[in-house]
């Protein structure tokens, strides 16, 4: 039974989690929780139409026997059930009733209420900023709710079991602690109060290592403090503890280990001696000078390296290169450090001073450093006479001795060693000599000067080729030579002179006179010596110079002159004529040439070019030429109506726009147009037409093409109609037209088709069996020899009626359908 128990109550509170209100049915009646304590539920409802009064009912489902019955009127829509028992589910059941007694509505809740409350045990401070509270459990309770309040400022913090700690209060400072205990129904009333006070705030330390041996501790005053107590020891546990209680604000540690990390702890206490927080800070003192320092210096680089002993509790080092107002530092963890960029020709005094995270070291006594000499300046290199260079610098400081090394552009190098600032050297014409000068004394060679070139004057090229390209233009070539940094190519000759300067072994002469003979020379250049102007000369003539067209006749559709002003009598002249039907030529020794055979529809660009031994001229300006357009290859003629003829025709290569041409005794039909076809309409039937066109260019260029004769088909007969002839015949009867025309008479209908034929020159054909009672579309058309039987004459349409197994009536129906349109 009591594992039952617990498995109905186990069941009740899954049901409880997951029900908070039951409406009853319908009604829309049903109890709502507003607050829950550890002995009261707090409830409302809605109104019920009709109800009088409320009746609610609380039954303990884990307690036999507690139940608690509650009436409410139906003024004030909300009650309280008080007295109920700790951390217990109840069964809630509220009930609408009239003013007969009779229930209108009911509903069903299921509700725990809240733990007991808890007592405090104690509430005490160990930090400034927090309060420890501790209680026994209360049974039912999931966690708890700690309240601690300073006037009107209230902290709150939900903790799950014993001891628990309010965080976030304010140091020295009186609270009032309050505790609640919370499940699922909700939490209970607060506790009896406790009062607790916080503990005074630690001292915020200021520390610093004004010397090597000493440390200096400084804070700000504390609220409620009456004194402090500061205390220091090393962090490695060695030596002693050193502690200072003082009522000021500030204490320096003195005869501490250089360079040693020391941790220093402070607190205040109150007028009762008790202490508050602690506060615990690491400082080290700062380092000894180092000691042993070594100086190396580099001549190479320009640099000292610089080595001392450690000392300790440094982290780093500097060192401190001074020469004048010049100061050259370096830092670094280790024992040694490089100073670079020293300077040449200078004394350094150097010194080392140790840093850690507290300070610096006083700096170690000076080393001197002596530099090696500066670079010689001031040189200069002259060619007193051909073959020698004399070379001559100033004297430097701390200068013991000089090398100048002299090194010409084949690579042959050559030096001198002396004590005094200048030197001599051979030297030949053509080359570039690259001169350094280098001073020297114990502490090694200078750094590299200025690196000196001296070129000597070039050599005049030689064996030199004029080749003349154009009538205006010469190309000139020729080997290079020693020591020339750029050529200058100059061409005089026809009243004026060209320049071409360039550095490479090739020369183009433009914007020369055609037809003309020059004297060229080619001179070599250096900037430094200027030009040899030593050089033979070469003369060249130029190539004839370009013709001038004066005038394009046509001679015929396909053959054209061109004329022109000969300005070479030397000369041969070609003429060309380029488009895209391709190039067609001619030559003359003259001033004319004839082009034949010009396909017609084509437009050519005609140019003329002049030959002579000296070179071909430029083209002359292009005249553009466009031969007539071409006549189209195929024409064809189709009747359409008896009025309308469609003729068409193949695209005439050039052409852009036709007009087509039909002409007789009888009249003209005629139309221009874009396309490749056309309707000439007024034609006359049976009548002889001459056939023209005439195709024309964008330019209006002309050309007309005659095609053979055409005659339009014989006129079609009038007065077409039916008569009975005898029993079973019918005789079609007509007006022909002009001229001897032969005739073809179709009649079809349903029950068979017919044709006669009659003999030229007759207007009636006669058809002896034919059936009755039909309707026959009748069509008399002209026939000739040459060409088929017409198909455009009218159609008409008659009734065969019949009398008895005869013919009977004829009656015309008039025009067929496709005759009507």
């Amino acid at each position: 039974m009591r594992g039952a128990g617990r498995r109905a109550l186990v069941f009740v509170g899954l049901v409880f989690s997951s029900l908070q209100v039951v409406f009853s049915a319908n009604t829309g009646f049903f109890l709502s929780i507003n607050d829950v304590t550890s002995r009261s539920i707090y409830l409302k409802w809605p109104k019920v139409s009709g109800a009088s009064s409320y009746r609610v009912t609380a039954t303990a489902v884990n307690a036999v026997g507690h139940t608690l019955l509650a009436h409410f009127s139906d003024v004030i829509l909300k009650g309280t059930l008080t007295s109920l028992i700790p951390n217990t589910v109840y069964v809630i059941q509220g009930e609408a009733i009239d003013k007969n007694g009779i229930i209108l509505a009911e509903t069903q809740i299921m509700q725990s209420t809240a733990p007991d409350v808890p007592v405090i045990d104690q509430a005490y401070s160990k930090l400034s900023n927090s309060i420890t509270v501790e209680w026994r459990a209360v049974p039912g309770a999931t966690s708890y709710l700690l309240s601690a309040q300073d006037g009107d400022s209230c902290i709150e913090t939900v903790v799950t079991k014993s001891p628990g700690t309010v965080m976030g209060l304010k140091p020295a400072t009186w609270y009032r602690i309050t505790i609640r205990s919370i499940n699922s129904g909700g939490r209970s009333q607060p506790s009896p109060s406790r009062k607790a006070k916080t503990v005074l705030a630690a001292p915020i330390l200021a520390v610093s290592s004004p010397s090597c041996d000493s440390i200096a501790v400084s804070w700000k005053a504390v609220y409620m403090a009456a004194g402090f107590s500061v205390s220091l020891m090393r962090s490695d546990g060695l030596g002693r503890m050193l502690k200072q209680n003082t009522t000021n604000t500030s204490f320096i540690f003195t005869n501490l280990d250089p360079g040693t990390l020391y941790t220093i702890k402070a607190y205040a206490w109150n007028a009762n001696g008790l202490p508050g927080d602690d506060f615990t800070y690491n400082q080290r003192t700062s380092p000894k000078a180092p000691a042993d320092v070594q100086v190396a210096f580099n001549s190479g680089a320009l640099r000292a390296i610089v080595s001392w002993m450690p000392t300790e509790g440094a982290l780093t080092y500097s060192v401190t290169a001074s020469s004048g107002l010049l100061k050259l530092k370096c830092s670094t963890s280790s024992a040694s450090c490089v100073v670079p960029s020293l300077q040449c020709g200078s004394e350094y005094s150097v010194s080392v001073t140790a840093h850690n995270d507290a300070g610096s070291s006083k700096p170690t006594d000076a080393v001197s450093l002596k530099t090696i000499p500066c670079a010689p300046g001031n040189i200069s290199i002259e060619e007193n006479e051909r073959g020698s260079l004399l070379v001559s610098w100033c004297s430097v400081n701390f200068g013991d001795y000089y090398v100048v090394f002299v090194k010409s552009d084949d690579g042959l190098e050559v030096y001198c060693n002396t004590s005094l600032t200048q030197c001599h050297f051979q030297s030949d014409c053509g080359f570039t000599y690259f001169i350094t000068v280098f001073a020297y004394n114990k502490a090694g060679q200078s750094p590299l000067g200025n690196v000196f070139n001296y070129t000597t004057a070039p050599c005049c090229p030689s064996d030199f080729r004029a080749v003349p390209v154009s009538s205006d233009t010469v190309e000139v070539s020729w080997a290079p030579v020693r020591g020339a940094e750029m050529y200058e190519t100059a061409a005089a000759g026809g009243g004026g002179a060209v320049l071409c300067n360039d550095t490479a072994t090739a020369c183009t002469l433009s914007a020369l006179r055609c037809n003309t003979r020059y004297n060229i020379t080619v001179y070599s250049y250096s900037e430094a010596r200027g030009s040899n102007t030593s050089c033979a000369a070469k003369y060249v003539s130029t190539a004839p110079c370009s013709p001038e067209i004066k005038n394009i006749s046509k001679e015929a559709p396909s053959v054209v002159s061109v004329h022109w002003q000969s300005n070479n009598e030397e000369a041969t002249y070609i003429v060309t004529a380029r488009g895209e039907a391709g190039l067609r030529h001619c030559v003359s020794s003259g001033n004319s040439c004839t082009l034949i055979n010009l396909p017609c529809g084509s437009a050519f660009s005609i140019s003329v070019t002049a030959r002579s031994p000296a070179g071909q001229s430029l083209p002359s300006y292009s005249v553009p030429l466009e031969t007539a357009p071409c006549c189209p290859n195929d024409l064809t003629l189709t009747q359409v109506t008896q009025s309308v003829t469609n003729i068409s025709w193949s695209v005439g290569m050039g052409a852009q726009t036709y007009i087509t041409t039909l002409e007789s005794s009888k009249g003209r039909a005629k139309c221009h147009t874009l396309q490749n076809y056309c309707l000439l309409g007024c034609i006359t039937c049976g009548t002889s037409y001459t056939v023209s066109l005439k195709a024309i260019s964008e330019t209006g260029l002309t050309s007309s093409c005659m095609y053979q004769g055409y005659s339009s088909s014989a006129c079609c007969p009038s007065g077409v109609k039916l008569y009975r002839l005898g029993n079973n015949g019918i005789r079609v009867y007509w007006r022909a037209s002009a001229g001897t025309i032969s005739y073809s008479t179709d009649l079809r209908g349903s029950k068979g088709n017919f044709t006669c034929t009659p003999s030229s020159g007759l207007s009636r054909c006669d058809i002896t069996e034919i059936p009755c009672g039909d309707v026959y579309t009748v069509v008399v058309s002209p026939v000739t020899d040459k060409k088929p039987k017409l198909t455009l004459c009218p159609k008409r349409i008659y009734s065969v009626t019949c009398s008895g197994s005869s013919v009977g009536m004829v009656i015309y129906r008039g025009k067929s359908n496709a005759e009507r349109v």
